[in-house]
């Protein structure tokens, strides 16, 4: 996470693997399913779709997500719009995450930007501090591992 940016979380990511491949962790439901939450994905723009996770009470979050294709270039630029599927929950989730993929030497460099976090509210300011070092974590490690696993043996 860097910058003073209150509405953002920016995490820049470098992968040893090619962007075809990182592509398809990102695009493919039994991938994403491995790594984010299972979900119903189909890339086309407009295409709705329900991720669920564990709820956290703490910061408001139902643990079901209401998400929409936004944009998608192939393996350039993934844009996802992502609500929380309560919309009574405090926290009042409306955010946009957008994957944009940048082939690098033998790998990827991978930028995630998760906007339209509102500083103003405290459930929101305290899921940026948690997502800030969750989605870090999630892209090295179960990202990173899903990868692995698509390496030619």
């Amino acid at each position: 996470m860097t910058g003073d940016d209150l509405t953002t979380v920016r995490v820049d990511q470098f992968l040893p693997h090619p962007p075809a491949r990182v592509w398809r962790a990102l695009t493919e439901p039994e991938l994403i399913a491995r790594w984010l939450m299972p979900a119903d994905f189909r890339l086309e723009v407009g295409h709705r779709y329900t991720m669920r996770a564990t709820a956290m009470p703490g910061t408001g979050f139902s643990g079901t997500v209401q998400a929409e294709v936004l944009a998608f270039e192939p393996e350039r630029m993934l844009r996802i719009g992502w609500r929380d599927a309560d919309s009574d929950q405090p926290c009042g989730a409306d955010w946009t995450i957008t994957w944009t993929l940048r082939p690098e030497g033998r790998g990827t460099r991978l930028f995630l930007t998760h906007e339209g976090l509102d500083p103003d509210n405290p459930l929101q300011r305290r899921a940026r501090t948690i997502m800030g070092g969750g989605w870090r974590s999630i892209l090295t490690r179960r990202l990173g591992e899903v990868l692995r696993d698509l390496e030619p043996r």
